[in-house]
């Protein structure tokens, strides 16, 4: 499935008060503000957002990449404190890193007319490593109350000069003003990539600049020793590229949306070529193919694949015998699971290596996922590492070497394609976790061509609960419940329950039902992968039942009825991601009140999606002082474009009216 992009115009609002930029210049007007005149939900909100990122030439080392970044925020209330926190992360390879300096910051509030402020010191500011590619630069401000401004500016100096990190217009809280500018010099080719709603329309003017070059020469003129000083200019070309914008309205998350970057407003530049004074054109990726053979030439990657005599003996002692690939495949998968742990590091290359991740037992998602790949070959298996980019790193929308994080393995089998990570401690063949279900990988094979292969399962993830229930006359019920989870429930189950505390994993089971009193509590299949995972116990709740005079009413999904539709917007701009395809059966079976008969039942009622994207069935029935419910909801896709939106909203509004859709009970 596929969706496009559209641009949306935005309003341009004009602030009530005159407004001055320059640092340290704060009215009494940005203090006293209570609320965003166009955004009142909004906690906190950027007054003005300024962004200079430019070319600086250093003799003898050559050029650095240099950002200026100035923001000015207003806290409106508690909620907008955690905009009083900045981290910036710098990329660092081996000794050469990117660096923040003259870092000045202050909070500013007004006290009895007047305005107080606090800098930033340095007990505020905190250095950290992150991991082995990425350091952070965190700080804090002081005295943050509600009210408050904050304000803060920094120049951050990075040698890698041809990586411009991405121009982002638009957050999840309002920008009153926004300007930010790009300054390239001529010898620097960019491909410009534009992503969100917005319309960002730049200005680019021409500039004439030079470096100076400053030269010294030792002189002897057969007496005496002496330091001539020379200097000599090269002069270029540079394009100012200017963004301005005004009133630009926040990004705001909505439920079952993959990542909310993947919509922000944004400019990407991407390097194509570097062409300096009298050298050759120095190319760059542009195509995926180009990404892709890059990244299979890198000695952490391709060549990792093919280092196999640390673990020959095992493999050969593993699958010594076996013939059915299958039984392989899932041989070699639980014995990599087994042996090497995850160190929660992403990554699509190698660290330490596989050699030591395999002696050492721990390694990063790269280290485990071509080592795998490595065995699968080794052992006769049409094995190939897959290229992905996890979820909270967004849609590669773009050919960047940046828009992969991760890698895992696949197998192609005459019935189809197998996919595994060794990294997921629940995850099965063609089970991964949540993590990495997001969109397209790419498979590489051994000569580093790709192709694309969906990541999204296409089996649905089922949850069948029995529910087994007695109702009394004061509206108490008791009974016994049953579910049982397969694929990606169970996956996701699994890591719930057996990650955790079993008295904290019931009392929070217990909440989840406002105040459910669960006993005889069990759970069958907890680790053994092969089978769903079931859990079973016996309940009592009470106040499930309205009594008024001689009549009972209740919902006959009790509390397990859903009460809120998730999806409240008139309208959508966004897929509705739901990761995996699902279903969900109930079977009720309600004992009634001695002495009670039926007076009114539900509707039966069946609805389905259009394209078979889902299906919803309720079906209810009575015999004597038994009732009988069957509920049975589908969703048939992962992702759902936004032009069913209408349709999905309808779907969940009858879902959610049948399920809270009453009986009606006479004292006979």
């Amino acid at each position: 499935m596929r969706f496009s992009i559209f641009l949306l115009v935005f309003s341009i609002g004009v602030t009530g008060f005159s407004q001055d930029y320059d640092f340290g210049k704060i009215s009494e007007e940005e203090l006293q503000e209570k609320f965003n005149p166009l955004d009142s939900s909004a906690s906190a909100t950027y007054l003005y957002k300024y962004r200079r990122t430019y070319y600086n030439y250093v003799q003898n080392q050559g050029f650095q990449l240099i950002t200026d970044v100035h923001e000015r925020i207003k806290i409106y209330n508690k909620e907008g404190f955690d905009y009083a926190t900045k981290s910036i992360m710098l990329y660092r390879d081996n000794s050469i890193r990117e660096k923040v300096n003259s870092l000045k910051a202050y909070t500013y509030n007004l006290i009895d007319n007047k305005i107080e402020d606090v800098k930033l010191k340095k007990d505020g500011i905190f250095d950290t490593e992150k991991s082995s590619f990425y350091d952070e630069t965190k700080f804090t401000m002081p005295n943050v109350k509600e009210g408050s401004v904050i304000e803060y500016q920094y120049k951050m100096v990075s040698p890698f000069y041809t990586n411009v990190e991405e121009f982002q217009f638009q957050h999840d809280i309002p920008i009153k003003k926004l300007t930010a500018k790009f300054e390239v010099p001529e010898y620097f080719n960019f491909k410009v990539n534009t992503k969100g709603f917005l319309q960002v329309t730049p200005k680019t003017i021409p500039k004439r600049d030079k470096i100076i070059f400053n030269d010294k020469e030792r002189v002897y003129d057969g007496r005496t020793v002496s330091t001539k000083f020379s200097s000599s200019n090269l002069e270029f070309t540079k394009d100012i590229t200017t963004y301005d914008l005004e009133n630009i309205p926040s990004l705001k998350d909505e439920p079952y949306v993959n990542n909310i970057d993947n919509y922000r407003s944004s400019v990407k530049y991407e390097i194509s070529y570097v062409k300096f004074p009298n050298s050759p054109i120095d190319y760059y990726s542009t195509t995926w193919e180009d990404v892709v053979k890059s990244i299979y030439k890198s000695p952490n990657f391709g060549e990792e694949l093919n280092k196999t005599g640390y673990f020959e003996n095992d493999i050969d002692a593993l699958v010594n015998g076996v013939s059915d690939p299958v039984k392989k495949i899932f041989l070699i998968f639980n014995f990599v699971k087994s042996k090497v742990k995850w160190n929660e590091y992403y990554g699509k290359f190698a660290e330490d290596g596989v050699r030591k991740a395999y002696k050492d037992q721990v390694g990063n998602v790269a280290e485990i996922n071509l080592m795998l790949t490595s065995m699968l070959r080794y052992a006769g298996l049409n094995a190939n590492p897959v290229l992905i980019s996890t979820r909270n790193n967004g849609i590669p929308l773009f050919p960047t070497r940046e828009g992969y994080n991760y890698v895992i393995s696949c197998v192609e089998m005459p019935e189809g394609t197998i996919l595994l990570d060794a990294t997921s401690k629940y995850g099965s063949p063609n089970i991964l976790p949540y993590r990495a279900l997001n969109w397209d990988g790419r498979i590489i094979t051994k000569d580093g061509n790709s192709t694309l292969i969906n990541l999204y399962p296409k089996t649905n993830s089922k949850n069948t609960v029995t529910l087994m229930v007695k109702l009394d006359e004061e509206g108490t019920v008791e009974g016994n419940y049953r579910i049982i989870k397969t694929n990606h429930n169970a996956l996701s189950y699994r890591g719930q329950y057996n990650d955790t505390d079993e008295d904290a994993f019931l009392e929070k089971l217990e909440n989840k039902y406002g105040g459910l009193e669960i006993s005889e509590f069990m759970v069958t299949n907890a680790k053994d992968l092969s089978k769903p995972v079931a859990e079973t116990y016996k309940f009592v709740k009470e106040s499930q039942a309205d009594i008024i005079g001689d009549k009972i009413y209740f919902s006959p999904l009790f509390f397990m009825a859903t009460k809120e539709n998730p999806f409240k917007l008139e309208k959508r701009e966004f897929p509705v991601d739901f990761g995996y395809p699902s279903e969900s059966v109930y079977r009720v079976i309600i004992n009634l009140p001695e002495g009670y008969a039926v007076e009114s039942l539900p509707e039966t009622t069946a609805m389905a999606l259009p394209d078979n994207l889902g299906t919803f069935k309720y079906e209810i029935s009575q015999k004597g002082s038994i009732i009988n419910l069957y509920i049975s909801t589908e969703i048939n896709q992962s992702v759902i474009s936004p032009i069913y939106y209408d349709a999905l909203k309808e779907y969940f509004k009858l879902l959610i009216e049948k399920e809270n859709e009453q009986i009606v009970l006479t004292k006979s």
